[in-house]
């Protein structure tokens, strides 16, 4: 009798266990919603020039790691393709990071994914990042946040963010 009691009492934990890491692991790869596509009008602060871009997903920004990097609903960590900013402890970094909270956090934001490689060797999704009107990418470079970083193959040409 106690031995059953037992292993009922660890066949519960097991399962519960099981169940918690189901589901920490289903919000941290954060997959669940479906992409949408579309377009935006564009504007670039720096010139005023007016484009028309296609975006392959969105989803509302939940999390801002540095100026490079966000985290989306529903896609996951996202990696600003073919720019680079500071790191944690270098010059600059604070500026980019509240640039990119400032622009991007709790606002949802759209994803051009780069088509040549999807994914960098963090398992993050490259693409070019646009809020309702900007390109935060290229709004990056313009602001003297962030330097140009190309890395092929990409299906944007180098320095055309």
């Amino acid at each position: 009798m106690k031995s059953r009691n037992i292993s009922l009492i660890l066949l519960i934990l097991f399962v519960g266990v099981l169940a918690v890491s189901t589901a920490v692991n289903f919000m941290d790869n954060e997959v669940a919603a479906a992409p949408s596509q579309g377009t935006l009008n564009i504007e670039d602060s720096k010139t005023h020039e007016v484009r028309n871009v296609h975006y392959e997903a969105s989803g509302k920004c939940y999390k801002v790691v540095d100026g490079d990097t966000i985290w989306v609903e529903g896609i996951g960590k996202i990696r600003f393709v073919q720019v680079n900013t500071p790191e944690r402890g270098e010059p600059g970094y604070h500026e980019a990071k509240d640039y990119v909270k400032e622009k991007c956090l709790g606002k949802t934001v759209y994803l051009d994914i780069d088509d040549k490689k999807h994914y960098d060797k963090y398992n993050r999704t490259l693409a070019i990042v646009y809020t309702e009107n900007l390109d935060i990418n290229r709004e990056l470079l313009n602001e003297n946040l962030a330097e140009i970083m190309y890395i092929p193959p990409s299906e944007f040409a180098k320095g055309t963010v």
